[in-house]
């Protein structure tokens, strides 16, 4: 029964009486992008049935070709969230500039910042796909319209960061900074439920994940790495390694929250105008912050991912994340390739490893 069971409202409700002078904005911001996942997720599950599935003919801020359920999943996000007078403003991976607030509706001390459908090239193929989204506070003196300045804050200044998968079942994964929390919705109640507390990576693992495809492209440093997993017990590492690639974050980050491992989409020189792939504020950064909060780590090869200040709206990074003893080992390749002369650093070396949680 419901009343045996911990809801999220009523976990973010504990959450909160942790902290005698919150009034409750940030739950219920939360509680209104659970609303949106819960939207997106009856979307995707009826496909076909609802002709939501393949191309829009449009080409978003990133220079990809929008899929339906991309344009529906973002549209869903800004319907569910502007109204409630809790964010100043919105980002998107699908705007190109950021969103403001309507004029009859009252503005808050949040900024939300979402990748409304990440994963969305496997919608055609029933591959699972999920949101991911990150919560900022809108700096002082931001305004009635905040522009991309105000976005531009480092990973470590979020205060609640998460994201849906919408697969067999639909989950939510959220942390505000006290670890990392699972909840799955039971779709007869229309609640997400409180399923997985105080999630942890395992620090040690077999399993890493990476696009083979481009290893001519790599770095020696990942190169390095993946030779050396690849040799398997006979190699240095003394085991066996197993290679996983599902093309969406979501999924790859949701697998190893739940058997841990390490994923890897690091710098390449397929594009060098694109020093990584991934974007920071609404990919690299929700995701960084859940995988530190769950014991992992998470880096570009150079760098703590939440230690980057971002420079652009629409930035895109490597990303490193996952188990801890690998996380450090890449990072320290890179370093090495650095000290010999291998590697220019493209972002320095400080803040190799994750933050003490």
């Amino acid at each position: 029964m419901l009343a045996d069971r911990t809801t999220l409202a009523r976990f973010l409700d504990a959450e909160r009486r942790r902290h005698p002078g919150a009034v409750g904005d940030l739950n219920s911001l939360i509680l209104d992008v659970a609303i949106a996942c819960k939207a997106i997720a009856g979307r995707v599950a009826h496909g076909a049935l609802e002709g939501v599935l393949g191309a829009e003919g449009t080409v978003n801020v990133q220079g990809e070709t929008q899929q339906k359920l991309d344009v529906l999943a973002n549209d869903i996000f800004l319907r569910a969230t502007e109204w409630g007078g809790q964010v100043a403003g919105m980002a998107s991976e699908e705007l190109d500039d950021p969103y403001g607030i309507p004029a009859e509706y009252p503005r808050g001390k949040y900024l939300l910042v979402f990748d409304p459908l990440d994963g969305s090239s496997n919608i055609d193929v029933n591959v699972s796909v999920g949101s991911i989204f990150s919560i900022l506070r809108a700096p002082e003196g931001t305004g009635e319209a905040p522009g991309p300045e105000a976005f531009l804050q480092p990973g470590s200044t979020q205060v609640a960061a998460g994201y849906a998968i919408y697969g067999p079942s639909t989950m939510l994964v959220l942390t505000t900074g006290r670890g990392t929390h699972g909840f799955t919705l039971d779709p007869r109640l229309g609640e997400f439920i409180l399923t997985r507390e105080a999630i942890r990576i395992p620090e040690t693992t077999q399993e890493f994940a990476i696009n083979a495809s481009n290893r001519r492209f790599w770095e020696p440093a990942v190169r390095r790495y993946v030779d050396e997993c690849l040799a398997g017990r006979s190699g240095p590492r003394g085991k066996d390694f197993n290679m996983r690639w599902v093309a969406s974050l979501v999924a790859e980050t949701h697998r190893i929250l739940t058997r841990g491992g390490v994923f890897l989409y690091p710098r390449d020189a397929k594009d060098p105008a694109r020093p990584g792939r991934l974007r920071l504020l609404y990919e690299a950064n929700p995701v960084a912050f859940v995988v530190e909060q769950a014991g992992g780590a998470a880096h570009t090869g150079r760098e703590r991912i939440l230690d980057v200040t971002p420079t652009a709206l629409h930035q895109r990074i490597p990303l490193v994340f996952g188990a801890v003893e690998e996380v450090e080992r890449i990072a320290k390749y890179h370093v090495e390739n650095v000290d010999s002369g291998v590697d220019t650093p493209l972002y320095g070396t400080r803040g190799l490893f994750r933050a003490a949680n």
